[in-house]
């Protein structure tokens, strides 16, 4: 039985990244950080952590590194960068990606990995800033499960379940098709609401009514308190369909490379500033 991790590194302090990392540091992880945001580091630093000034000085410290960053090339940067993790990882270090990127890339990392004794692991994640912040998340891991499970002390600070998908990449397609899924929900769940309102059905009791029928789901269930807030600024609004069309950028890449036509996730990829409150429905 391999001795317990105890120095862990975390690159990409935003919406999602900063809750996991503090779960992380609350568990008495010893946690060293890097964003490019100081504001971000700062707040992670207050409570504990170390900052570091690039992604190669938070792999000289660590034995897990996790990146939480935003895609395919952001994740290549921090890795294979001049100041990149590969730079400074010891020999034995894992690399966990939580970021939403295609198989591809996690697999062409890995190899880049190693080469140096570096092994890369795809753990996407799944349940928003609120499953991090109340520490329910569902982790979706491809790649060895020796390294997984080298790494679920630390995943469990943040994690509900923990889900071995399979080979490396596994992880990656998994959190792909758990975003075609919530986006096309998402698509339901908005056009459910608009004939509701003009039809003048009380939309708190539709959500009561297809919770237990066989049209239910969680983005049903919580869509008015998580996924489209009647409060939200448009400010908001913006960067919510941002992160959502870019979460689904992979799914139709990979549908391309795949020769499959995805004509529900091209419908909601292109109606999702609609979906979501900045268009309206006229």
């Amino acid at each position: 039985m391999s001795e317990r991790v105890t120095k862990v590194g975390f690159i990409g302090l935003g919406r999602m990244g900063k809750p996991i990392a503090s779960n992380v540091l609350n568990d008495g992880f010893e946690l060293t950080v890097y964003d490019l945001r100081d504001a971000a580091v700062g707040e992670l630093t207050r409570l504990g952590a170390k900052a570091a000034t690039s992604p190669r000085n938070v792999a000289k410290e660590a034995e897990i590194v996790e990146l939480a960053v935003v895609d395919d090339g952001q994740v290549e940067n921090v890795l294979t960068g001049e100041q990149g993790v590969f730079a400074g990882a010891r020999p034995g270090t894992i690399v966990a990606i939580h970021s939403t990127v295609l198989p591809e890339t996690v697999c062409r990392l890995a190899e880049v990995g190693k080469k140096i004794g570096v092994q890369v692991i795809d753990a996407p994640v799944s349940g928003g800033e609120t499953g991090a912040r109340e520490q329910s998340l569902c982790y979706m891991v491809g790649g060895d499960v020796a390294a997984m499970e080298r790494c679920r002390a630390v995943f469990s600070t943040s994690a509900s379940e923990i889900f071995h998908m399979g080979e490396l990449g596994s992880g990656a397609v998994a959190k792909i098709i758990v975003q075609v899924v919530t986006c096309i929900n998402m698509l339901a769940a908005h056009e459910a609401q608009c004939v509701a309102e003009k039809t003048g059905l009380n939309f708190a009791a539709l959500q009561q009514v297809l919770h237990s029928s066989s049209a239910r789901s969680f983005v049903m269930d919580n869509w008015l308190d998580r996924f489209k807030l009647a409060g939200d600024p448009m400010e908001i609004r913006h960067r919510r369909t941002e992160v959502f069309q870019k979460s689904l950028a992979p799914a139709l890449e990979l549908a391309e490379r795949l020769g499959l036509s995805l004509a529900g996730t091209t419908l909601a990829e292109r109606l999702l500033p609609r979906i979501m409150g900045i268009e309206d429905d006229s």
